[in-house]
């Protein structure tokens, strides 16, 4: 590979990961003590919020009155989309049967599971969309209850939207709550809904620590750090379309990473001139989270040929990998590692992020090397079943008996020994 690095990503002063993990460690440690109490003390000191944890019915009927009717159409057209999605995805996994030998039947059920815990975040942006990707696939995938918790706002409580998307997606209760107290009162059943199977959604470092920390006996999306993308493209690309495409993503904060990954010099070089002047565009909050991002981890990288890009890409496993180059299906053949591809540059990250349909909740950190995004099959265990038949006892009874002593086992040889006996006793007469 002959790779250059044309803006280069200095990187982050060294984050204080230890001390997430202390905190999150003792936190997690007071609420299985306390229970209850101490969530509401979080959640009071932390968020400022002391009205009631689990969100009434009434509240939610009031946040659909405030909800504007374009904004629940927009809402509803993406939530149809994911929904279908999901829904696409559950009919291609089937349950299945095969009789392997005469006699020997095996076969794969799919469980749905109980219960599930749906974090949507808060803090600087409300995350509407990810309220639909976590609870409408959870849905489509035939979970028996769903709950959902985002921050709430001093004095405000969850914005309107949010419980509206909530509600339309299907979610059975909704906690008024976020970060550490959220994902554990959903993992312990507190303020009286089921302790869930898996706790789903994207959160900041002190969610995402908690959720490693709980991960075990109760099941997890993933392992989730600050979102991603990098765009590949080549002399063909729109360098405003580009830069745009990448201030778009940095705006998620100073710790998301994104790449611009190009065979041509001259796109790379407009790329660098405009993304400044398309950051200076956004309000403030917004401009300074870009600026930071682009500056600390924002990366042009050159490369001799589509190859190596591709090449390159698959080597980092970006949570977004969005083509902005031609000849799209030698890209879609070609490329393996990514949470989601973005194949065009009519198909910017955001429709993914937003409405498109496929789900957001992607793996972070190269984690798309060997993983991909949330989908009806987290929601779904597959689990296996046998049964044996007289004709097939013998042959199997043998081989297990046999593999089993050499293995030191005896005690698994004479389960299968007295099988032989009790039901084909001609047979081990014969073979005696």
């Amino acid at each position: 590979m002959s790779i250059t690095r044309m803006k280069p990503a200095p990187g982050l002063s060294s984050q204080a990961a230890a001390d997430v993990c202390d905190t999150v460690q003792l936190m997690l440690a007071r609420i299985r003590l306390v229970g209850e109490a101490a969530v509401r003390d979080y959640a009071q000191r932390l968020d400022g919020w002391e009205g009631e944890i689990v969100v009434p019915s009434e509240a939610i009927a009031r946040a659909i009155r405030e909800v504007p009717q374009t904004l629940k159409d927009s809402i509803g057209w993406a939530h149809d989309n994911i929904r279908r999605f999901a829904e696409a995805q559950r009919a291609t996994c089937h349950e299945m049967e095969v009789e392997l030998r005469p006699g020997l039947f095996a076969g794969q059920r799919l469980l749905p599971l109980e219960a599930v815990g749906a974090y949507v975040p808060g803090g600087r942006y409300a995350h509407i969309a990810s309220a639909l990707m976590t609870i409408a696939t959870a849905r489509a995938a035939g979970v028996g209850h769903i709950t959902a918790c985002s921050p709430a706002k001093a004095g405000e409580g969850i914005p309107a939207a949010i419980l509206y998307a909530m509600h339309l997606a299907g979610a059975d209760r909704v906690l008024a709550l976020g970060g550490v107290q959220a994902v554990a009162a959903m993992a312990g059943g507190l303020f009286g809904g089921p302790g869930v199977d898996i706790l789903v959604g994207p959160g900041n470092a002190y969610v995402a620590e908690a959720k490693r920390q709980m991960f075990g006996p109760l099941g997890i999306d993933m392992f989730a750090g600050p979102t991603d993308s990098m765009i590949l493209a080549d002399v063909e690309a729109d360098p405003y379309l580009v830069a745009w495409d990448l201030v778009g993503q940095a705006e998620h904060g100073a710790n998301s990473p994104v790449w611009l990954v190009t065979d041509h010099v001259p796109l790379a070089r407009q790329v660098m001139a405009l993304v400044p002047e398309c950051i200076a565009q956004l309000p403030v909050p917004n401009r300074e989270a870009a600026a930071s991002a682009w500056a600390a981890l924002g990366e042009v990288v050159l490369c001799d040929s589509r190859a190596e890009m591709a090449g390159f890409a698959d080597e980092v496993g970006p949570e977004h990998l969005h083509v902005q180059a031609a000849d799209l299906e030698w890209w879609l053949a070609r490329l393996r590692s990514y949470g989601s591809l973005f194949l065009g540059e009519e198909t910017t990250v955001a429709f993914g992020d937003k409405a498109a349909g496929p789900n957001h909740v992607l793996p972070t950190s190269g984690a798309a090397r060997y993983t991909g995004g949330l989908s009806v099959h987290k929601f779904l265990k597959v689990v296996t079943w046998q049964r044996v038949e007289a004709q097939a006892l013998p042959d199997l009874a043998r081989v297990t008996a046999r593999i089993s002593r050499e293995e030191g086992m005896e005690g698994h040889a004479r389960t299968a020994d007295i099988r032989l006996e009790k039901f084909c006793p001609a047979v081990r007469l014969a073979v005696g």
